[in-house]
């Protein structure tokens, strides 16, 4: 009796305390890709598998209703356990990320996935972000050091180690991802934009050197010359297969189970599932989807603007700016405008990692963004 008092009270002083907008948006992001992972895997599954019609719809399902549970873990947490646990978190994860060399799973030439107990395929890369961003927040907002630059090194530090264990794999979209999730971390805490400026040109000499110079990346340098090579490659193949669907779907698409990207592309549910979206349900439903981040992403801000502690700002400007990028990288390969760069959609896509990784983020979005008690 007493334990279901305690559960009762938890639940009552997280519902009376969490930015319920901000969660509604959260849980209909969540089922908008739960609805299109059933159109979008159903053939997938039947068809290559011969198996249940609704076998990823399924396992999408459980990974949600994991998530949901994810999100009041962290989002009830007390916001100075948050901030105690995130760095322990982080040093768990990374070591998950060094196992990947040795014990990861090789697909198409690049290990980035290690087998779990009850997380078969698991891409540790997607536990380390959330905490990579508390981490760096934690280290530019800390009063130990008086010179910002001091910080700006050590996040710099802590950023690149994770993104030479990203590099060994290789995955170069992931590393982008976090130098620009770091950059604007930096930029938000006040650093000159001259600095970022050269910052970025060393960087994108590096990479250069890197995925022209180095065998390991050769893949990489594959993909990128495919990408400019309009006549043909394996990788033009499935981006003009994606551009073909968005076009053929027109406004309002042909209608559930009438497309045919889910056939033709085998990573359709994950990396092409706006695509997807767009044959069988029209532009009209890419518009409405982007229509719900930005307002996610407005009503996050909003509540940026009224706080006054610097860490928590630069917590959920970080974890907002890897939610945003991470979704533009996505429809930016979609539409042809990058190379290809095996990155989901947040919420949207299939994916147990990622909606792992999402639900995390949510978790900690709504921690800081709840009512303060005081």
């Amino acid at each position: 009796m007493q334990n279901k008092n305690f559960f009762y009270k938890l639940y009552y002083e997280w519902w009376k305390n969490i930015d319920k907008f901000i969660f509604s948006l959260i849980l209909l992001l969540f089922v908008t890709g739960l609805f299109f992972s059933l159109v979008s895997t159903s053939l997938i599954a039947s068809d290559k598998l011969n198996t249940n019609d609704y076998l990823f719809f399924f396992k999408h399902l459980v990974f949600v209703f994991l998530g949901i549970v994810i999100i009041f873990f962290f989002s009830s947490l007390d916001e100075k356990k948050l901030f105690r646990i995130s760095p322990i978190i982080f040093l768990f994860s990374i070591i998950f990320l060094i196992l990947v060399p040795f014990i990861g799973i090789e697909v198409k030439g690049s290990k980035r996935w290690i087998d779990l107990f009850l997380l078969p395929r698991f891409q540790p890369i997607e536990l380390v972000k959330p905490f990579l961003i508390i981490v760096i927040s934690l280290i530019l907002s800390a009063q130990k050091y008086n010179n910002i630059f001091i910080k700006y090194f050590f996040s710099f530090l802590t950023t690149l180690s994770v993104a030479f264990l990203l590099a060994i794999q290789p995955d170069i979209g992931q590393t982008i991802l976090i130098f620009l999730s770091w950059s604007i971390l930096i930029f938000t805490s006040g650093i000159s934009i001259l600095f970022l400026g050269i910052f970025f040109i060393i960087l994108i000499f590096i990479f250069s050197y890197l995925i022209f110079f180095i065998p390991k990346f050769e893949y990489i340098k594959n993909r990128l010359l495919s990408f400019f090579d309009s006549q043909g490659g394996t990788h033009n193949f499935q981006s003009d297969k994606a551009i073909e669907s968005i076009v053929s779907g027109g406004f309002f698409g042909k209608g559930i189970g009438e497309g045919t990207l889910k056939n033709r592309v085998p990573e359709a549910h994950t990396d092409y599932i706006i695509s997807v979206i767009s044959e069988e349900f029209g532009v009209i439903a890419i518009i409405l989807i982007l229509l719900l981040f930005l307002i996610f992403i407005y009503s996050i801000f909003k509540k940026v603007y009224l706080e006054n502690e610097e860490k928590i700002k630069l917590i959920l400007v970080g974890c907002t700016s890897l939610i945003l990028i991470q979704a533009m990288i996505h429809i930016g390969v979609n539409i042809r405008l990058f190379p290809t760069t095996g990155m989901t959609l947040p919420f949207i896509s299939y994916g147990g990692s990622s909606i792992i990784s999402i639900s995390i983020l949510s978790g900690i979005i709504l921690n800081l963004t709840k009512r303060k008690i005081h």
